[in-house]
């Protein structure tokens, strides 16, 4: 199976316009207005997308089976108290606070609604016919309800699946949508859409399992150097649009370091951290360095921002030099660049970069935490489309595990 950014770019745009036509719908059956969140393209393991149903509490769902153009499955995901809202909303003299035959109805109802907008809006893209089973309401909280028997979610191979957020405007109401084709069905749609030679999947699987790798490596690096110990959270590789990336950075004051490579492939590498975590690595480095609360013009001294900034060029020295080993190729990167600001605009001048001479990217998005302190740290990759292609098409699979991911690391003085 080959995949390309053209087939990838069209996948998207059937994301988006499904994601519009469910919300146009939910406002229609609620009179709530709403707006879509974040599309995605996710590349996930089944581990990591059970981490998402297994973070926050109850969830109610409903799931049909399709067939025709796509074989596979779509859920609509509400948190539980999210589905109990729209209860309220569509059932009266409902008290919503358990899910009888009324409520479960109500639920399905609109989880029926939601499932066939998004797949009118793929069919109208893809100008075909995709068949939708009767609706089934699910609820649990793990994702073995959800998932257990879907075999693109279950196992630990690399599976494409498509993500939206639908959100009400001005209400705590909100869902995710997920929807998982078979592989067979991806592969005849790929093929039929692909506009260029393209990558093979085995390929960006083997890639993925290399960035896997890459991103224990950096919670080993953060580790050692301050000596607050660390693991990988959340790890994916997603395909989006360039507009899509800041959406996807928390919308708070954020301290980081970002650097460009040039090799094969070549981008941009960000680390970003919340305030609060950016003071505990300087502490953690320099016990007299400077909190944002300080006097200086953006919070941060010449020591603190020294602190983030080496950090952050190990961290990056050895997540490129993992690649650059197994890719069999040269990467540098430039000196840090010493980030304080709102999410946002913390990652603009990069999109706004790579915009000049493409429309999507490949994100390699990691979220690394520490246990009963302060260390939330998200590390952006974000590959030139063309130079990745490249790279991934000239990538011996076999050197994955045979070579090493990471540099060496010296343990840093913290005095």
């Amino acid at each position: 199976m080959k995949l390309d950014v053209n087939a990838l770019g069209t996948f998207y745009r059937m994301a988006r316009e499904g994601a519009g036509l469910a919300a146009g719908r939910l406002t229609h059956m609620t009179d709530v207005e709403t707006r879509v969140g974040v599309t995605k393209l996710n590349f996930m393991r089944g581990h990591e997308l059970r981490h998402d149903f297994e973070d926050a509490g109850e969830k109610v769902g409903v799931r049909v089976e399709l067939s025709g153009a796509i074989d596979g499955y779509s859920v609509i995901v509400f948190d539980r108290a999210n589905a109990l809202r729209i209860v309220e909303t569509l059932v009266e003299k409902s008290d919503a606070e358990e899910f009888d035959e009324m409520n479960r109805s109500a639920v399905t109802e609109v989880g029926q609604i939601m499932n066939n907008g998004f797949i009118d809006g793929w069919a109208d893209v893809l100008e075909t016919v995709i068949d939708v089973s009767t609706p089934e309401f699910i609820k649990g909280d793990s994702a073995e309800p959800f998932l257990g028997d879907i075999e693109t979610a279950s196992g630990d191979e690399l599976a494409l699946l498509f993500q939206s957020q639908i959100e009400a405007v001005g209400t705590e109401v909100g869902f995710s949508h997920y929807l998982f084709p078979t592989r067979d069905s991806m592969a005849d749609l790929l093929e039929q859409l692909r506009a260029s030679n393209g990558i093979e999947y085995d390929k960006l699987d083997g890639f993925d399992r290399m960035a896997e790798r890459g991103a224990e490596e950096i919670a080993k690096t953060a580790t050692t150097l301050t000596g607050i110990e660390t693991s990988v959270d959340i790890r994916r590789l997603n395909f989006v649009s360039l507009e899509a990336i800041p959406q996807q950075v928390p919308n708070e004051k954020l301290v980081g370091v970002a650097f460009e490579f040039e090799g094969t492939p070549s981008g941009f590498l960000l680390f970003l951290f919340d305030e609060e975590s950016a003071d505990e690595i300087i502490d953690a480095m320099v016990p007299s360095g400077t909190a944002s609360g300080d006097d200086d013009t953006d919070g941060y001294d010449q020591m603190g921002r020294s602190a983030i900034t080496e950090l952050g060029n190990i961290m990056a020295s050895g997540f490129l030099d993992g690649w650059a080993n197994v890719l069999d190729t040269t990467i540098d990167h430039s000196t840090p660049e010493f980030i304080h600001d709102i999410g946002a605009a913390a990652v603009d001048p990069v999109v706004i970069r790579l915009g000049e001479n493409q429309e999507f990217a490949f994100v390699f998005d990691t979220v690394i935490t520490a246990d009963g302190r302060e260390f939330d740290c998200e590390v952006y990759a974000i590959p030139d489309e063309s130079d990745l292609e490249r790279a991934l098409n000239d990538l011996d699979v076999e050197r994955i595990e045979e070579t090493p991911t990471t540099a060496d690391f010296q343990q840093v003085n913290n005095t």
